[in-house]
């Protein structure tokens, strides 16, 4: 047992803070940052042996949107812990377009000039993840759903690439996205929420 920790105790710590980083967000604590950041670093450092190089440049932008998000639930209208919103209609084309675009772009890198045998998978998720990382950054409560089709992706792309302790790792965080989305809609019909108006900016 203590063999296999110290084998892969990098993967134990990326499921510790990436649950410990869910977990915060579905309860819209702030601290759900710097240990999301902690995370980053942890993956970043587990994904690139096994090949998965957009997930693991994905880790570098999840730093900058950390900080984004961090700003914003300090000081943008998402400080207010009880503030949750639905996607504005004008964003989900937005939203939409970037994740596709993204994809695009990624899976042509990928596929050129790295060694992926996962491209097309790999950068899905990486785009996904990023629109998903953004909507939540502005407690915009469709966020959840974009992360379980995420989720269970990575389920299997983990599997796939041999990372058994992340495959359950995401398989967990599946569970905390249903919860967390349960309990950001539990927020808006008790009404302490304010939603978001429909012309909001993106």
């Amino acid at each position: 047992m203590i063999e296999w920790i110290l084998t892969e105790w990098m993967q134990i710590l990326g499921f510790a803070t990436g649950a410990a980083c869910v977990l915060l967000a579905a309860r819209r604590n702030v601290w759900t940052y710097p240990i999301g950041i902690a995370n980053n670093a942890v993956f970043l450092v587990v994904f690139v042996p096994a090949g998965l190089y957009a997930s693991a440049g994905l880790q570098l932008v999840y730093l900058a949107l950390g900080v984004h998000g961090w700003i914003r639930w300090t000081r943008g209208v998402e400080h207010d812990r009880d503030y949750v919103a639905r996607t504005p209609r004008r964003a989900v084309p937005w939203l939409i377009v970037a994740g596709v675009v993204g994809m695009a772009v990624l899976t042509w890198l990928l596929a050129t000039f790295t060694d992926s045998q996962v491209a097309l998978a790999d950068a899905g998720t990486t785009a996904a993840s990023l629109v998903a990382q953004y909507m939540l950054n502005r407690k915009w409560i469709e966020n959840w759903a974009v992360w379980i089709a995420v989720d269970i992706a990575f389920v299997a792309l983990s599997i796939a690439t041999g990372l058994w302790i992340i495959a359950a790792l995401y398989a967990l965080f599946v569970v905390l996205c249903i919860g967390g989305w349960r309990g950001w809609h539990r927020v808006l019909r008790e009404g302490t929420a304010t939603a978001a108006p429909a012309d909001a900016r993106v």
